[in-house]
C-alpha cells in the first residue's frame, strides 16, 4: 500500500497546529507564527520522529517488539542525571545537560540489558513487564532525590511532555534528530541483523557488540534531546514501529522513513487534540498520547499472549 496518503494528513495537522492558539492570527500573524507556532509545530514533529526511531532500535537490540525506551527505564535514568547536574552545576549549558542526560540514559539502558539477558525469551510479555518494574524503581529513586533536594518542580517538567513553552531559540537542538535519523538510515542493514540475535548476526559477519552499542548510543542521544527540550513521551517508540510493521512488513530500511513520519504525525496529532479538548486551555500532549499508547500496548500484549505457546 502506498504511503503517500500520509502526506495530506500530515499537511492538515500542520495547518491546524499553526492556526490553533489563544492569540488570534489576525494581528501580527507573521511574528506569532515565526516566534511560537512554527517552532512548536516543528518541535512536535521532530520529537515524535526521534522517539519513534529510538523505539525501532531498542526493539531490534533486544529482539522484542513490545519494548521501547520508556519501557527500559531510559527516561527515568535521564531524569536522574539531570537532577544531579541541576544540583551540582545548575548553570551548565543546555549542551552539557544533554550530554549528561544521554550518558545517564546509556547507563540506564545498560542496566536494563543486564536484566534482559536473564529474562526467558519464550514469553515476549515478560521483558516489557520487567522494563516497567525497572523504570518504576528508577522513577521512585528520582522522585525521592528530587523531593530531598527540593527539585520536584524540575522533575514535573521533565516527566510531562508538552509544547506550550516551545518558542524560537528553545527547540533548535531537536534538529539533531534529523542528523541521527540519517545515521540510522545508513546503519539500517546492520540494525536489521541485530534483530536476528547474537549468534545469527555474528554468523553473518556482524560485529554484534559494536553495532548494538552504537545503536544504543543513538537511542540515548534521541531520548536525551527530546526529554531536555520538551519532556518525556511514553509509548511513541512502541506504537509507531508496531503499526508500520503490521502495515508494511519488516523491511527496516524501507520502513524507517515511514516510522519517523508516523511518529511525527502521532505526536503532533496528540498536541493538536490536547489544545482543542479544553480550548483555550491545554492538556499536555504526553497525557493525550499516553491514553492512545496504553491502549495499543494492551492490544499488543493480548496479541502476544494469543501467539505464545500454551503449556
Amino acid at each position: 500500500m502506498s504511503r503517500l496518503w500520509l502526506i495530506p494528513i500530515l499537511a492538515g495537522l500542520i495547518l491546524i497546529s499553526l492556526a490553533l492558539g489563544a492569540a488570534s492570527l489576525s494581528q501580527d500573524a507573521g511574528w506569532l507564527l515565526m516566534v511560537s507556532r512554527i517552532p512548536r509545530t516543528l518541535a512536535a514533529l521532530l520529537a515524535g520522529a526521534g522517539l519513534a526511531l529510538a523505539g525501532v532500535v531498542v526493539q531490534q537490540a533486544v529482539q522484542n517488539r513490545l519494548v521501547e525506551p520508556s519501557l527500559t527505564g531510559t527516561p527515568e535514568a535521564c531524569m536522574l542525571g539531570l537532577l544531579v547536574v541541576t544540583l551540582i552545576a545548575p548553570g551548565m549549558a543546555v549542551a552539557g545537560k544533554m550530554l549528561v542526560a544521554a550518558a545517564s540514559a546509556l547507563v540506564g539502558m545498560g542496566g536494563f540489558l543486564m536484566l534482559a539477558d536473564r529474562v526467558p525469551r519464550q514469553d515476549p510479555m515478560l521483558l516489557p513487564i520487567v522494563g516497567l518494574v525497572y523504570g518504576g524503581i528508577l522513577g521512585a529513586v528520582a522522585t525521592w532525590f528530587a523531593w530531598s533536594a527540593d527539585l520536584m518542580q524540575y522533575l514535573g517538567i521533565w516527566m510531562l511532555g508538552e509544547f506550550s513553552g516551545v518558542m524560537i531559540g528553545r527547540y533548535e537542538w531537536l534538529w539533531s534528530v534529523a542528523l541521527l535519523a540519517g545515521l540510522l538510515y545508513v546503519l539500517a542493514d546492520r540494525i536489521t541483523l541485530l534483530g536476528l540475535g547474537q549468534t545469527q548476526a555474528r554468523a553473518l559477519g556482524l560485529d554484534y557488540g559494536q553495532t548494538r552499542a552504537l545503536g544504543l548510543v543513538i537511542v540515548a542521544a534521541l531520548t536525551a534531546l527530546v526529554l531536555v527540550t520538551v519532556g518525556a513521551f511514553p509509548f511513541v517508540g512502541l506504537v509507531a514501529p508496531n503499526l508500520v510493521s503490521r502495515w508494511r512488513g519488516d523491511n527496516l530500511r524501507a520502513n524507517l522513513p515511514v516510522v519517523a513520519l508516523l511518529g511525527a504525525m502521532l505526536v503532533l496529532g496528540a498536541d493538536v487534540i490536547g489544545r482543542v479538548i479544553r480550548y483555550p486551555f491545554e492538556i499536555p500532549a504526553a497525557t493525550v498520547f499516553a491514553v492512545l499508547g496504553a491502549g495499543v500496548f494492551l492490544w499488543l500484549l493480548r496479541k502476544a499472549a494469543e501467539r505464545a505457546p500454551h503449556g
